[in-house]
């Protein structure tokens, strides 16, 4: 395991992680291809699940990047944007001030979905979105504030995804007080199963930021 992620066991003896995640030097602020030094970890086998996605990350002051790469795919994709939850894609929770002593998603924490497919009049475009947290004491004021940049290459075996997510929607996003931000994924294939970087869906990951991990802004 990476010596830079660091691991604790909170009260109800689940695994804790702290994610490093580099400042990017460019400030693009479109969706790019990140580098390999980029990976985010990857603790599927730690919870039994399968691994089959690759995703990195990188930040600056204008927002946060993604790059996903799926492989191992023998069927197609099944994107809808008329059942989001149900398709192949990305999930992805952040919350600008980590909070890890509360149950319901407060105005800094967000849940946005990055599919390959979905969008457009043929819905063979990427799509992204910004999704209400359930049961959330305040919803994020920037929920769909801006476009978030995305883009998708679809292969035989799967596919990669780029996102730029801008700081316009990620309220409270302020590198330069706030280092320290709460951090989830999970990456959902109906072929091949769900992919999460902490505990798996059977928790209410999707709407308690306290069973979300830290991602250390370096």
């Amino acid at each position: 395991m990476n010596q830079n992620v660091v691991s604790e066991i909170s009260n109800s003896l689940m695994f804790r992680y702290q994610i490093p995640c580099s400042q990017i030097k460019s400030d693009d602020k479109q969706a790019v291809e990140l580098p390999a030094v980029n990976r985010l970890p990857d603790f599927s086998d730690i919870n039994g699940d399968r691994s089959f996605g690759q995703l990195r990350g990188a930040w600056s002051a204008s927002g946060i990047y993604f790059w996903l790469k799926v492989t191992g795919k023998k069927q197609s994709l099944w994107c809808r944007r008329t059942q989001l939850l149900e398709s192949d894609g990305l999930q992805i929770w952040l919350d600008t001030r980590d909070t890890k002593n509360v149950h319901r998603a407060t105005r800094f924490c967000h849940w946005f979905l990055l599919l390959p497919e979905g969008g457009g009049n043929d819905q063979k475009k990427p799509l992204a979105t910004m999704l209400k947290i359930n049961r959330a004491k305040e919803h994020s004021p920037c929920i769909n504030q801006a476009p978030i940049s995305i883009s998708s290459q679809i292969s035989k075996s799967g596919y990669t995804l780029s996102a730029f997510i801008p700081a316009v929607s990620i309220n409270g996003w302020d590198v330069s007080e706030h280092r320290m931000i709460g951090f989830n994924y999970a990456i959902a294939d109906r072929e091949l199963g769900t992919q999460c970087l902490g505990v798996g869906m059977d928790f209410p990951v999707c709407e308690d930021p306290s069973l979300w991990s830290t991602m250390k802004l370096n």
